[in-house]
């Protein structure tokens, strides 16, 4: 067996390993807890999609809020004005995100750098603001809620604590498994190459901007559809989704579990998500604490958490 074959092997059995142990915690966490894992799991499948285009393609984005938003206001307008089935909310929440994405895409890349960074911000305050413009359907920051008996597919009710963990586990396993096999196929590996050096690769005869838009999509449709599960396991709908805070939280989640690795985004996430849960019982000034753990990590650890746990102990991470 070949060494990349090897490796892909050890990569799965990891991820496979990982959504059993998620599942099969529920048997042993307390209620508490385990509503919170269902958050964070959500949550990190949004920063799996950021991580895609900062971890692997080396776009620094600050406008994935827009995709998140547009993946929960898919879902949440399709079934509050027009009675639609979960099932058919969640396609609808994934269709707006990518086609969202592909606009965005499209014309955010005609930049580079900071100025890419800059433009990806422009667009997301001009999205939150759309949001409030038409309060009279999204109702703005106050936001709305997705009926109870709205959110059943097959009989299942997703506000049950029960069935919105295991289906949170589901939606995780399944966009991680996904991401897995994307950074080791031939497309994720030329990400990871227009990354180190843009300009080598297009000497190489690929097709960079090709690349970075469809990087750009995928990105903003899993962000999406994270948002889109969000809305329909929590059962609620606001503007501020869109705003600045929700484009830096995954950037936030990458940098502290690692970014380029499949498994960082969810280690930043348990990782803040707690540190703010437990600081807030003590503090009011909590995102200080975040702030400085922030700092720390990034001087003693400047690649992530997983990051530093692939350069000094299992090497084929990925």
């Amino acid at each position: 067996m070949s060494t990349s074959s090897n490796t892909k092997l050890k990569a799965l059995g990891l991820h496979l390993s990982i959504i059993a142990v998620l599942a099969v915690s529920f048997l042993v966490l307390p209620e508490y807890h385990s509503g919170i894992i269902a958050r964070v799991l959500i949550l990190a499948i949004y920063a799996m999609g950021y991580n895609l285009l900062f971890g692997y393609t080396g776009l620094l984005s600050l406008g994935h809020a827009l995709f998140f938003a547009s993946g929960m206001y898919g879902l949440g307008l399709a079934m509050q004005y027009l009675n639609a089935p979960p099932l058919v909310g969640l396609i609808a929440g994934l269709g707006f995100a990518a086609f969202v994405s592909a606009v965005i895409g499209f014309l955010a890349l005609r930049t580079t750098g900071v100025a890419f960074m800059i433009v990806t911000l422009m667009f997301a305050q001009a999205g939150y603001l759309t949001i409030l413009l038409m309060g009279e359907y999204t109702r703005g920051d106050e936001g709305f809620v997705i009926k109870q008996s709205q959110r059943m597919i097959a009989g299942f009710d997703l506000s049950h604590a029960t069935n919105r963990y295991f289906v949170s586990v589901f939606l995780f396993g399944f966009c991680l498994l996904i991401i897995g096999w994307i950074v080791q196929s031939g497309f994720g590996k030329t990400l990871v190459a227009i990354r180190e050096n843009e300009e080598r690769a297009r000497m190489l005869g690929y097709n960079v901007q090709l690349h970075k838009w469809i990087a750009v999509v995928i990105s903003g449709t899993m962000s999406g559809a994270a948002g889109a599960a969000y809305a329909l396991l929590f059962g609620y709908v606001g503007g501020t989704f869109a705003t600045v805070q929700y484009s830096i939280f995954p950037l936030l989640y990458v940098l502290l579990g690692g970014a380029g690795t499949t498994i960082g985004p969810l280690i930043g996430a348990l990782f803040m998500f707690y540190l703010i849960d437990i600081s807030s019982e003590f503090t009011s000034a909590y995102l200080l604490v975040a702030g400085v753990a922030l700092i720390l990590l990034t001087l003693f650890a400047p690649q992530g958490i997983a990051g530093m746990l692939r350069k000094r102990v299992i090497r084929w991470l990925p």
